[in-house]
């Protein structure tokens, strides 16, 4: 069943909502989930020019599936770019961007704050078949641009970083990465299109983890890439159909559904995370806070100008402790002793989550590869959720108190 073209100039909460391919001939006005691992063909001719590419067409739910399409359309309309393509999880993402687009020789230029999973890929993995990074400071322009060489074909930035929340000048990094003939590519996980559009802002490829905000409960893992319609069909689907990183049909279906109600979720947590960085802010034991919407935030201009004036969910924040050893154990400590708020690694959940990102996030780095990203052993993150703000303040108290 062809539906109605959607008209011109629909806002994000309505696209939310709306984008998907077309209904089947049952008219379904929920989307449907396609769980299956084929389609059939109506004859050989039809098959043959299906599998060449010279006709569209859903063949197998490796690289071709309705469900996983309508998550891919939608997720690409929210975010202002031509195309999408949905992965198996976040890191799966930046697997195949980097496959897509880098071979033996190229260089990279990464932000030393992004997601630790992230650098070892970059630098570890892709390091052992010729591909040569360097590791730059989120903040600052100018490191990027002594970093470029002749080889560089991808910088590569995550805004606002994990967990210290720092900021990058998109549009700035844009004009360097494209003054060098090279792409950026702009992890966009803690923001999602709800709050800031890295490609209005210049950048070639978003990535992202819908396993966070996109589903917004913790139920699935998935990634996505969003980029030109020519980049996605030339460089990454190719490489999809070959390695397989899919996307189940379920997984995108329950991040379809949570598209829906992105834009509420993302507002409503902002303004709880603005609440409890203010608090934490004036207590005496809190020896600093690390969040955007925050004044004292050394990029705060800038987060409100690209992130739609919100500062996000996400927030951190130092306790009091004189050596790296004391420092764990006060963080230790605190977190053990909150009884709300859940003990995970995991973000972009409606359940408010606490951690230490030096022994869980970021554990897989090296001590010199932690401090150099500004991660210290009394540096605890709080991914902040829907609870009542009173109870999640009595929570941390409990924490805060022990120390």
């Amino acid at each position: 069943m062809t539906q109605k073209p959607l008209p011109k100039g629909l806002h994000l909460d309505t696209l939310a909502v709306r984008s998907a391919v077309d209904k089947s001939q049952y008219g379904e006005n929920s989307e449907s989930l396609y769980l299956t691992s084929s389609f059939t063909q109506p004859d050989c001719e039809t098959a043959a020019r299906r599998f060449s590419g010279l006709e569209d067409g859903f063949i197998y739910s490796r690289f071709t599936n309705p469900t996983v399409a309508s998550m891919e359309m939608r997720l690409a309309a929210m975010e202002g770019a031509e195309a999408c393509i949905g992965t198996a999880s976040g890191m799966a993402a930046v697997l195949l961007l980097c496959m897509g687009l880098l071979k033996s020789g190229d260089h990279v230029v990464c932000s030393r704050s992004v997601f630790g999973s992230t650098i070892k890929l970059i630098a570890s993995e892709f390091g052992k078949f010729g591909v040569e990074s360097t590791f730059v400071s989120q903040t600052d322009p100018q490191e990027w641009k002594d970093a470029i060489r002749g080889t560089t074909k991808l910088l590569f930035a995550e805004t606002p970083t994990n967990p210290l929340t720092e900021v990058c000048d998109i549009k700035v990094l844009a004009e360097i990465a494209h003054n060098a003939g090279a792409y950026l590519a702009v992890d966009n996980c803690f923001c999602t299109p709800a709050l800031q559009k890295p490609i209005a802002l210049g950048a070639d490829i978003v990535v992202h983890s819908g396993t966070k905000y996109l589903d917004g409960q913790g139920r699935v893992v998935a990634g996505a890439l969003c980029a030109s319609e020519a980049m996605v069909r030339e460089k990454f689907i190719p490489v999809m159909r070959s390695a397989g990183m899919t996307l189940s049909a379920f997984n995108a279906w329950v991040v379809l559904k949570g598209l829906e109600t992105l834009g509420l979720r993302m507002k409503a947590q902002s303004e709880q995370a603005l609440a409890l960085a203010t608090w934490l802010e004036a207590h005496p034991k809190v020896a600093r806070v690390y969040y955007p919407g925050l004044a004292s935030h050394p990029q705060h201009a800038l987060a409100m100008s690209q992130q739609n004036g919100l500062g996000g969910a996400v927030l951190s924040f130092d306790v009091q402790g004189k050596t790296p050893e004391e420092g764990r154990k006060n963080a230790f400590q605190l977190i053990d002793h909150t009884q709300l708020m859940s003990v995970t690694a995991n973000l972009g959940d409606v359940k408010t989550i606490i951690t230490q990102p030096a022994s869980t996030s970021h554990g897989r780095l090296t001590e010199e590869q932690r401090l150099k990203a500004g991660i210290q052993q009394h540096l605890i993150r709080v991914a902040v959720g829907l609870e009542h703000l009173d109870d999640l303040k009595a929570d941390l108290s409990l924490g805060l108190d022990s120390l």
